[in-house]
């Protein structure tokens, strides 16, 4: 965060406020680490702070500090409604365009609050007045730290915060083997651990805890999984009868779609999951290199994220939404295989 951003961040918390943290829809570890750990800091300084999350998150997470203190808009609506429409100031989080909060938008659009975004995705809107983005940060989380650190509040770090923004910058990097993890992220991270983050603790709760069903799921997804060679790209699919039939709970398709993207070969990953509730395909879309599944995202699954790391979706069936992309795919044979 910049001199500027920050003394205009200073000013709008120099006296104490009522505020909302949002994170977005189906939120990940990186949405959770931030918003709670920016939460523990505002209430340090002496703000009125909730957490609200559009949805549920998966149960691996919830483990974390703080968990029990976030409002789920879909299970608690009413506390949520009056925390918005209290606000001051609402801070969105790693996310950057109000379409990423499902049904909390039409709310949140006629809110009268000052907007801060933090974010590392591309092509930000611009509803706030206050807006830090970073497309070249790993996580939103370790923009949080530098947060705190440009309104010189590292030492209000607690473990818990620590433990927060460790987990989120984990998450977010590929446990720190993405490109995005600079030395900054590593310096980022001596620190959290110096503040109380037990690194070999968070790591097994979040890896070393897959249930027996979570692990019979991946072995269906990938034996779907398939390689085509003359793109360097692969695909799996998975159904929502495979889902029932495994005892699905959120969360347990996560990272998945890297499986397909560590063939030999492959520059291009993607993972339809079937989802019979909302009428959608949701897809997870992986590469390596300067391949941009943002731009394939953003052009033909009404989404986006990162130049390596995006997500999607297809109102269209399983199966058509399958025959769509190997038809897509040769307008990309150049790019995916030079």
């Amino acid at each position: 965060m910049n001199k500027g951003l920050a003394t205009q961040l200073k000013t709008l918390l120099s006296s104490k406020k009522r505020i909302v943290i949002i994170g977005h829809r189906n939120p990940d570890g990186d949405a959770i680490g931030s918003c709670l750990g920016l939460h523990f800091y505002l209430k340090k300084l002496g703000h009125y702070s909730n957490v609200i999350m559009p949805n549920d998150f998966p149960d691996f997470l919830r483990w974390l500090p703080g968990t029990s203190e976030i409002f789920n808009f879909e299970k608690q609506n009413q506390q949520a409604l009056r925390s918005i429409e209290d606000a001051e100031i609402i801070f969105t989080l790693d996310f950057n365009s109000l379409s990423r909060v499902g049904d909390m938008k039409a709310i949140l659009s006629k809110s009268k609050a000052d907007f801060v975004m933090i974010d590392h995705h591309q092509q930000p809107d611009d509803y706030p007045i206050i807006t830090y983005s970073d497309t070249a940060m790993g996580s939103t989380c370790e923009m949080v730290y530098h947060t705190i650190d440009a309104l010189n509040g590292t030492e209000n770090i607690t473990p818990e915060m620590a433990t927060l923004l460790y987990t989120g910058i984990m998450t977010d990097t590929g446990s720190f083997r993405f490109p995005s993890t600079t030395p900054t992220t590593h310096r980022v991270i001596a620190s959290l651990i110096e503040h109380g983050a037990k690194n070999a603790e968070i790591h097994q709760n979040i890896y070393d805890t897959n249930s027996p069903s979570r692990m019979k799921l991946l072995g269906i997804a990938l034996e779907n999984m398939n390689v085509l060679p003359a793109f360097n790209s692969a695909y799996i699919t998975i159904s929502q009868k495979e889902l029932d039939d495994n005892n699905f709970k959120k969360g347990d398709t996560e990272g998945f779609v890297n499986f397909a993207l560590s063939v030999q070969g492959v520059r291009f990953a993607i993972i339809f999951i079937e989802n019979i509730q909302e009428s959608i395909v949701k897809i997870s879309l992986r590469s390596k290199g300067d391949f941009s599944v943002n731009e394939f995202s953003r052009a033909h699954y009404n989404g986006g994220g990162h130049t390596n790391a995006a997500g999607g979706r297809s109102e269209l069936s399983l199966e058509q939404t399958v025959k769509q992309f190997i038809s897509i795919l040769p307008q990309y044979k150049e790019a995916l295989t030079q």
